[in-house]
């Protein structure tokens, strides 16, 4: 299963807006707290393991846009998560099987869930 995610602030650092799309439907939080836009990615990469929970899939590829994130989160899950974001991350993937993948911002469904809030 692909799960896209997404997360952004305006202004930065400002109010976190997020979406993580998981078989065809966008989940969009609009005010997911105040942070940078690296929380902001971080958080819509947690939102998207949550939704992996909920879904019930043990096995799923995760795919953002952000290249930073995707290669911390990388080495989370190859054991050497830093403190803070990555450490959660590496928590809330327990008992799970998956992969995070960059993609372009133009191929993250997410991201064009966000983008469609402010037109």
């Amino acid at each position: 299963m692909k799960i896209f995610f997404d997360g952004g602030c305006r202004p930065n650092p400002g109010r976190i807006e997020l979406a993580v799309v998981a078989r065809g439907v966008a989940y969009v939080d609009r005010d997911a707290g105040h942070g940078s836009s690296h929380d902001a990615e971080w958080l819509a990469l947690l939102r998207a393991v949550a939704q992996v929970r909920a879904l019930g899939v043990r096995d799923a590829v995760l795919l953002g846009d952000s290249a930073a994130i995707v290669t911390q989160a990388n080495a989370a899950l190859a054991g050497r998560a830093a403190p803070g974001h990555a450490s959660d991350f590496a928590a809330a993937v327990a008992g799970l099987r998956l992969r995070v993948r960059h993609i372009k911002r133009t191929q993250n469904l997410a991201g064009i869930a966000l983008a469609r809030l402010h037109r």
